[in-house]
């Protein structure tokens, strides 16, 4: 583990997808006579950051330096973000597009479950995202790495030029995928996949060499670094030039897998800006990942909590 100085020096850019998480906690007493569906008397609301949002959160968690550069609309929701950012520290390049709705997901909970989850968004036009190109350009001398969150919302539609760019500035790229098109994602330095999202490109495979054999060849035919595979119960999977590397999966119990993703990544791009190679940080990613399993809804790992 770096020291804490080192990761106080590290300086992140995040670009993505950001949306705001709203939680509305209450108690189920009865049915509805209207339909049969449970009626949930709130009690309490919460906010919290979701999607590139959150990983930039964790990275400051951890003790870094963060920048996000983001789209949002202009409304209450975008208000609430950029509210939840400069509370935590975070600090923002925010595009304003008054035709964008700003992402909220809505979860209502009852009895400690999520009885209904309500999304709230609409696709950002391409003008507004063009313009932030420039903006990236210019927030590239001052971060030491850069990290993709893409969540398939309309965010990242230059990432391949935004890749290009800081590939040119000698800023390492990491970049946690969405969708089955990776060829955007060419030229990365890392690309953090689940499962899901990896059999979704290259087909499923039938036990261990045959997921090393697709896996390095998708490596290879973008012209990725490294690819590190998020596998759940199983832990995580790293194909790079070397021999594979797995670590077992860290979590005790699993309460809600949450944004684990945003933790994971977050974890890995803090920890290389702070000097370790990929294979030293690999574990310790690991284990941040494996700590906000047991939380609920999206959470993050301090460094005090990694370092135990």
């Amino acid at each position: 583990m770096p020291d804490k100085e080192a990761v106080a020096a590290s300086r992140l850019l995040v670009v993505g997808d950001v949306m705001l998480d709203r939680y509305w906690f209450g108690a189920v007493d009865r049915i509805s006579p209207e339909a049969p569906v449970p009626v949930v008397r709130i009690s309490r609301e919460e906010e919290r950051l979701g999607g590139a949002a959150n990983v930039a959160l964790n990275a400051k968690m951890l003790g870094a330096q963060v920048t996000l550069l983001t789209v949002v609309g202009a409304d209450e929701a975008a208000g609430r973000l950029r509210g939840l950012l400069e509370r935590q520290g975070v600090r923002t390049l925010l595009g304003e597009d008054a035709r964008l709705q700003t992402i909220v997901k809505l979860r209502i909970i009852g009895r400690s479950q999520q009885l209904l989850r309500a999304d709230f968004e609409s696709e950002p036009v391409n003008e507004v995202l063009a313009q932030m190109t420039g903006d990236f350009e210019r927030a590239l001398p001052d971060h030491d790495v850069v990290l993709f969150s893409d969540y398939g919302k309309g965010g990242l539609t230059h990432i391949a030029r935004m890749i290009e760019l800081a590939r040119a500035a000698g800023k390492p790229v990491l970049v946690d995928p969405k969708g089955s098109d990776f060829q955007r994602y060419a030229g990365a330095d890392v690309i953090t996949p689940n499962r899901a999202e990896l059999s979704q490109v290259v087909g499923a495979w039938r036990d261990e060499r045959d997921l090393h054999a697709r896996a390095q060849a998708l490596r290879m035919k973008l012209g990725i670094g490294a690819l590190l595979l998020t596998r759940s119960e199983q832990g995580m999977s790293l194909f790079d030039a070397g021999e594979p590397l797995h670590v077992p999966a860290q979590a005790r119990e699993v309460f809600d897998v949450t944004g684990a993703g945003d933790t994971v990544i977050a974890a890995v791009a803090v920890l290389l800006a702070a000097g370790m190679t990929l294979r030293e940080a690999m574990p310790l990613a690991n284990r941040a990942g494996g700590l906000v399993v047991g939380r609920f809804g999206t959470a993050s790992v301090s460094y005090e909590e990694l370092l135990q």
